[in-house]
């Protein structure tokens, strides 16, 4: 039980390092609620007309390229190093399918007009 007992301390000592976190942020921090204060800000436009336009996403595209060129580098640097002592054929096959993913979301943004620099 002596276990438990340092877990429940440790709980109790996090929890009231919040509540006094809280406590001196509602009694240190000025206060002073103004409409231009209180609005709704985003990107630096000021919120006018009805919230339900609609919009394009553009940078979707980059987010998705991002993906498919910095997190395969992720993966396979790693793989790469290991690749010096013997991983096996189940390996080998793991990573071509990961490579195979990668390409169809290269295919993908190649069809799409994506990797286009004009």
């Amino acid at each position: 039980m002596e276990g438990y007992v340092v877990v429940a301390g440790t709980l109790i000592a996090g929890i009231a390092l919040v509540v006094a976190a809280w406590t001196a942020r509602r009694l240190l921090a000025p206060s002073a609620p103004t409409p231009a204060k209180t609005t709704t800000y985003e990107s630096g436009v000021d919120p006018l007309g009805d919230g339900w336009t609609q919009g394009q996403v553009r940078y979707l595209a980059y987010a998705y390229l991002y993906v498919i060129f910095a997190v395969d580098a992720v993966y396979l640097f790693p793989w790469a190093l290991v690749l010096r002592t013997d991983l096996g054929v189940a390996s080998l096959i793991e990573v071509a399918i990961f490579i195979g993913v990668v390409l169809v979301g290269l295919l993908h943004a190649a069809r799409r007009g994506l990797l286009r620099w004009a």
